[in-house]
């Protein structure tokens, strides 16, 4: 079946639908597909720079991390 297909389907089956309940859970999974995550351009410029590091190698995995962090505590 195509996407238009499916679609025009899964209107059909929603317009016949009368449970409201089940309409409010059909719109909260719809919207949780569609939403659009608003950044402002400091958010947006925080994450190409992070993007950059991470291409370069400058980060540390968690495992590295957590080694750092128990060989931090065990100096104090």
């Amino acid at each position: 079946m195509t996407t238009p297909e499916l679609k025009k389907l899964l209107i059909h089956r929603i317009t016949e639908i009368d449970d409201i309940s089940f309409l409010n859970i059909l719109i909260n999974i719809l919207e949780s597909k569609t939403k659009v995550l608003l950044l402002s351009p400091e958010q947006k410029n925080e994450i190409m720079e992070s993007k950059h590091e991470i291409e370069n190698g400058l980060f540390v995995d968690q495992e590295n991390f957590d080694e750092q962090v128990l060989k931090w505590a065990s100096v104090r």
